[in-house]
């Protein structure tokens, strides 16, 4: 990947359309080594070119989630890095439930990053030097009821045109390797257009 060139909060990558902006910060990082439903929160994770927290359990090029290594294990991993708004944890707060980072399973939780927003393809810089790229959102699954129940109604629901929305996160896949800590900035650098929506991976 091109060297990026930063100018203030805007950047371009050499021979890329995409404008690089900082738009929100890491609020928590988490990692477990096991198939856990939660995972705990870590002072600093490390991100792998290609495979993704370095000891987690969902890290490798080819698919880890359990039911998907079932069905094909040769199936690329497009779910290396799972991240997820700290604005879900608010709005959720709101409604009752006490959500904490990392206790829906997400690696890297971000404040002010429109994230289900994103077009797929779109780079996330985090910290210093780790790159990831968006693949899609997460499919919640019944375990979040079993977490806190009621809870999974309220990150997957319907819009006023009966579409399905989920909320619980997105996607990615690690470009650029580097180390990831709560504080850091991140910087949001999209694709060309025309944009693909996020579809669940």
């Amino acid at each position: 990947m091109p060297d990026v060139l930063w100018r203030g909060e805007h950047a371009r990558t050499p021979g890329s359309v995409g404008t690089v902006r900082v738009m929100g910060t890491v609020e928590a990082v988490s990692r477990s080594g096991r198939h856990s439903f939660t995972k705990p929160t870590e002072e600093g994770i490390t991100l792998l070119a290609h495979l993704g927290v370095e000891g987690d359990a969902h890290a490798g090029e080819l698919v880890k989630h359990r039911s998907r290594v079932r069905r094909d294990p040769t199936q690329p991993n497009l779910r290396q890095v799972h991240l997820m708004h700290a604005e879900l944890h608010d709005e959720l707060a709101a409604l009752g439930f006490t959500v904490a980072a990392g206790q829906l399973g997400e690696n890297v939780t971000t404040r002010g990053v429109d994230l289900l927003g994103l077009p797929t393809g779109t780079l996330l810089h985090l910290g210093e030097e780790a790159v990831v790229e968006v693949t899609g959102l997460r499919n919640p699954c019944p375990q979040i009821d079993a977490f806190q129940d009621g809870l999974l109604r309220h990150v997957v629901g319907r819009d006023e045109r009966g579409n399905v929305v989920r909320k619980a996160g997105i996607m990615s896949v690690v470009l650029v390797g580097g180390r990831v800590r709560p504080g850091d900035t991140i910087r949001v650098q999209v694709p060309a257009t025309p944009h693909t929506p996020l579809q669940p991976v």
